[in-house]
């Protein structure tokens, strides 16, 4: 019992891990008119094969809000300089 108990406190305090390093993600250190424009980022989006809902800037990094090809809900973080994927969740 005391194994399970451990083997659970632990995947959960490295998930938390995860999440903070997510949330402190630097996807640029361009200053911001060297960015694309949210619309220049729907279309890279689009190119990877995901259907845009929603973007936001996020600290240094676009989050795009999408639905990939097999139908799943995915957060998307791009490099708003290079348009290039940085970081993925998916639901």
């Amino acid at each position: 019992m005391k194994k399970i108990m451990f083997a659970t406190l632990l995947l959960a305090t490295a998930s938390i891990g995860v999440a903070r390093a997510e949330e402190g993600q630097n996807c640029t250190q361009a200053p911001k008119d060297k960015w694309l424009s949210q619309d220049g980022i729907k279309e890279k989006a689009k190119a990877a094969g995901l259907d845009v809902r929603r973007v936001k800037m996020e600290g240094s990094c676009y989050e795009v809000y999408a639905v990939d090809a097999k139908g799943k809900k995915v957060e998307t973080l791009f490099n708003p300089e290079t348009g290039v994927v940085v970081g993925n969740e998916s639901e």
